[in-house]
């Protein structure tokens, strides 16, 4: 294994794989390497890369390596009473991986949490990066404040390529104030449409939620036919009032449980121990209850309001639950299976052909040979 710790080492190793036509595999901490297609390429190892570049407080701005564990960012980030906008999620237990979840892991696989809701997916809070592409080149894109609107908006491409485009050398995040306390609430013994339907009522209104869930009986007990669970957060008084607000809209039947499931929902880690394949199914939340029907699974769960749908399928079911996202117009993400399901059904579904041709001349621009984890997608 090759490996690298600064960016002209990258660059160096780079254009010899440029000049020897030979495509590689970007490892860092290795948690996420069993998502996608598998690949049997020489990796390169850009674990040394690590570390926070620049943090200011003030300012709401940091800046580090891309190696740097989730875990380092969340402790220094805790410390002054903030934290990263778009809730990365750690996939370590749901995929049985070993390594350290890293900051590139979490962006490039757009691995974002339940508190999405808030403050937007990583592309939402990805304000720069500097990164080395396909010609060997190291190059820089988005800038380091939040009001930064010069040049085209690369830092988006990169979330959810999946090292597809370059090798990320640091990264530049708008970070947000950590509120001191939080309340999840529970609407108990409601179907999907009337769970996901008081979800969508609370995610519309001024409460800012920070969590929005529908999980089924068979996933959560003593809750009837399902629950609609809302996060909700602030300072002490202002969470009160939002509490009574969302009592107003939903009526007296909501309580207040002491255990705050987001976290285990946001990283998948309630499936952890479910058996077959894990897929993410993307939809509009006011389909999330017809798509949930035809889904037809005993394990799953909506997160998001119902903008995606988590659920454990048979390897076998592959076609109908593609067939179900697309008839929605989403798409189904297959992100645990055993390795010859993954090289068989890939990541996503096919693109049309317009998009599939739209993301090869991205792909190309970047990196014209594909040396870049090809195949992953």
């Amino acid at each position: 294994m090759s490996a690298a710790s600064s960016e002209p080492q990258i660059v160096e190793f780079v254009r010899a794989a440029r000049a020897d036509k030979a495509p590689f595999e970007i490892v860092s901490g290795g948690t996420r390497r069993g998502v996608g297609r598998p690949l049997d390429l020489p990796p390169l190892d850009v674990s040394g890369l690590s570390g926070i570049v620049k943090y200011e407080p003030e300012e709401l701005i940091l800046s580090a390596a891309p190696a740097t564990p989730l875990a380092e960012i969340d402790a220094v980030l805790a410390a002054k009473g903030q934290r990263l906008g778009f809730d990365p999620a750690d996939w370590s237990r749901l995929l049985g991986s070993n390594g350290v979840a890293t900051l590139a892991g979490a962006v490039s696989c757009d691995a974002s949490g339940s508190g999405k809701l808030r403050h937007g997916g990583a592309r939402d809070s990805l304000l720069g990066f500097r990164a080395v592409n396909g010609l060997g080149e190291a190059f820089r894109a988005g800038g380091k404040v939040v009001k930064n609107v010069t040049g085209f908006d690369l830092p988006k491409l990169v979330c959810g390529a999946h090292g597809t485009l370059a090798v990320l050398t640091e990264l530049t995040f708008r970070v947000y104030p950590k509120p001191a306390h939080h309340m999840t609430l529970c609407l108990a013994d409601v179907t999907p449409e009337a769970g996901f339907a008081a979800l969508r009522k609370i995610a519309l209104s001024a409460l800012e939620p920070a969590g929005l869930a529908y999980l089924p009986a068979a996933m959560m007990a003593g809750v009837g036919q399902g629950a609609a669970l809302i996060k909700l957060e602030g300072a002490r008084a202002p969470l009160e009032e939002k509490i009574a607000l969302a009592h107003g809209l939903l009526g007296g039947d909501i309580t207040r449980i002491a255990e705050d499931p987001f976290a285990a929902i946001g990283c998948g880690e309630i499936f952890a121990d479910a058996g077959g394949d894990i897929w993410r199914v993307f939809v509009a939340p006011s389909d999330a209850p017809r798509v949930a029907r035809e889904l037809d699974a005993r394990h799953w769960l909506g997160d998001w309001a119902g903008g995606v749908i988590w659920l454990a399928a048979k390897p076998d079911d592959a076609s109908r639950v593609r067939a179900a996202a697309a008839k929605a117009g989403g798409q189904a993400m297959l992100l645990r299976a055993a390795p010859e399901s993954r090289a068989r059904h890939g990541l996503f579904a096919a693109q049309p052909p317009a998009l599939a041709a739209l993301s090869r001349s991205v792909k190309a621009a970047f990196d014209p040979l594909g040396l870049f984890n090809p195949g992953r997608l």
